[in-house]
């Protein structure tokens, strides 16, 4: 038989994360209670009235037709509502807006739609992997940008990042950051759009936990910023707002000559997103803020209970002012290990699930990724677990 498999998916890696997953799937086989802390997997429930506007609508016989590619009117133009009603930044729904059947695949998408074999993306690592591999399932050039903790987990705009020739064609960038948990204010977002006029590069930024934030702490979008429109776009999902993963709906908002390349491309590709589940979410983004402040509130009282108890059984972690996760580094005791062993050790040794920091880029070494995705009790549990290789 030829070769199946394509060359663009040939010397894609192994998924990192199969490890643990298969490791973890025997141990619960044996009867082990395995504490899942590795996927951001959000484990609350979608706001009530987004659930039962799904359920009104599914009954109406005219909308199990195909819907369109590019989301259905009425949606882009409560996405861009939203925008304005958050970040006060005014968009056209008919040419800046896009719905996305979740960002993971318009990223995938997008990368397809705007990068050829020979181009070169600035890409931060560690990061979100689909961040990279959309890059390099497209054919173009993945250019790491480290994210250190020298630097706060973000890149130094005022030094040279790329110095060969051609230059890179654009940059992505995450923040709130998946999976460092760093956050950025305005004044980031405004030397990004100088440094993208500077080197004529497009900026895709992936705004995913506008919303997942403490401590009075507000993300800023990275369209607020004058000019902003005229270099890039901003991806958002509403996965962890509104804790609607498995409904797989977003949205790309921004330049529209990069959202016109990404609805050509669509259009080939798909009919877009069930239209139920598209009304539900013009149902979600009208909602009142004590939704929003619900989820806010538990994954707070998670944070709260995981940091101080890891910290009083001594692994030093810091309290992240965004996300649903904690970057945290591997306790000194532990550094002579890889962050999959540790990973694995965790699992073996505590029944703790957690993401090797090597599964998010090379420079996430050193670190593993905790999500807040059990309620208290489990995350306690969890604690008095990992206590015992203290």
């Amino acid at each position: 038989m030829k070769q199946i498999e394509s060359l663009r998916i040939r010397d894609l890696p192994g998924y990192l994360f199969q490890t643990i997953n298969e490791r973890k799937l025997k141990a619960r086989q044996a009867g082990r209670d395995v504490i899942d802390l590795g996927m951001g997997n959000p484990d609350l429930p979608p706001p009530e009235p987004v659930v039962e506007k799904l359920k009104e609508v599914v009954d109406s016989p005219k909308v199990h037709r195909y819907s369109a590619s590019k989301g259905i009117p009425h949606l882009r133009k409560e996405i861009c509502l939203w925008y304005e009603r958050r970040f006060g930044v005014k968009l056209d729904p008919d040419e800046e807006a896009i719905v996305t059947i979740g960002s993971k695949e318009g990223i995938s998408h997008l990368a397809l739609a705007i990068f050829d074999r020979g181009d070169v993306v600035l890409t931060p690592n560690p990061t979100y992997p689909s961040h990279f591999y959309s890059v390099v399932i497209a054919g173009a050039s993945v250019y790491d940008v480290p994210l250190l903790p020298e630097n706060n987990f973000i890149p130094d705009l005022s030094q040279p990042i790329y110095d060969r020739y051609p230059g890179p064609k654009a940059m992505i960038v995450s923040y709130p950051n998946n999976p460092t948990s760093q956050v950025v204010d305005v004044d980031f977002f405004k030397e990004l759009v100088k440094f993208a006029k500077k080197h004529d590069i497009i900026i895709i930024h992936d705004l995913a936990y506008s919303e997942i934030c403490f401590d009075n702490y507000r993300a800023p979008s990275f369209l607020q910023v004058d000019g902003a429109k005229d270099v890039g776009v901003e991806f958002y999902s509403l996965s962890k707002t509104y804790n609607m993963a498995g409904w797989r709906v977003g949205f790309m908002v921004g330049n529209k000559e990069i959202v016109r390349a990404l609805a050509k491309l669509k259009s080939y590709y798909d009919y877009g997103i069930f239209t139920p589940i598209q009304v539900a979410a013009i149902c979600a983004l009208r909602l009142d803020q004590k939704y929003i402040d619900r989820t806010v509130n538990e994954y707070k009282k998670r944070r709260d209970t995981l940091v101080n108890g890891l910290n009083r059984i001594g692994w030093k972690v810091d309290k992240p002012s965004a996300t649903m996760y904690v970057w945290a580094k591997i306790p000194d005791k532990f550094n002579h290990m890889n962050s999959l062993d540790f990973a694995l050790m965790l699992l073996d040794k505590c029944d703790v699930v957690v993401s090797p920091g090597l599964g998010f880029g090379k420079y996430g070494e050193g670190f593993v990724r905790i999500a807040l995705v059990e309620n208290e009790h489990r995350i306690r549990q969890a604690i008095r677990s990992l206590k015992k290789i203290f």
